[in-house]
């Protein structure tokens, strides 16, 4: 019963996802430290999110090849990776729900994303930084700190990203 719960819980996190705006009381904190989490690049070799923390801005987004709200923000994440290439840092981090490495990887390359592209397989960093949902998208500044959190296709990603220089 508990497990039937808990899946409810979090197939509704994702639908209402779009409803929900940037800076919501949800996930971690602005003002936190960011955590380290261990993912997999697309070929399988593992990498700690902290690796990217400290040297520049870095804007993770959580997303889903199946989220709305993520291929909403995606025109968004395009532009300001190419606008702030070599200031900031994007990377995308490829929830595990009905997704693989492979598929990421064939929808990378077929809509030319070029933010660095890392799957979650066992959830370690959705768990990390309490993503409630896909296009949850977290802005970490030069000294590890979160400066904005914020979820749903319609936040205002060049903004955030102001708040991370």
């Amino acid at each position: 019963m508990r497990m039937v719960s808990l899946c409810a819980a979090g197939a509704l996190s994702f639908i209402f996802a779009g409803a929900l705006r940037a800076q919501d009381p949800m996930g971690l904190p602005v003002g936190a430290k960011a955590p380290g989490a261990v993912v997999q690049t697309l070929d399988g070799k593992r990498i700690d999110l902290a690796s990217y923390i400290g040297k520049s801005p870095v804007v993770l987004e959580f997303w889903a090849l199946w989220c709305g709200n993520c291929k909403e923000l995606e025109p968004q994440l395009k532009a300001l990776t190419a606008k702030y290439a070599g200031k900031v840092t994007f990377v995308s981090v490829a929830v595990s729900v009905n997704e693989s490495p492979e598929r990421v990887k064939l929808y990378a390359q077929k809509y030319g994303l070029t933010q660095q592209l890392v799957f979650d397989a066992d959830g370690a960093a959705t768990d990390a930084y309490s993503a409630p949902a896909t296009s949850y998208v977290v802005v970490v500044d030069r000294s590890g700190k979160i400066v904005y959190t914020g979820l749903g296709g319609g936040q205002k990603l060049e903004e955030a990203v102001q708040k991370g220089l």
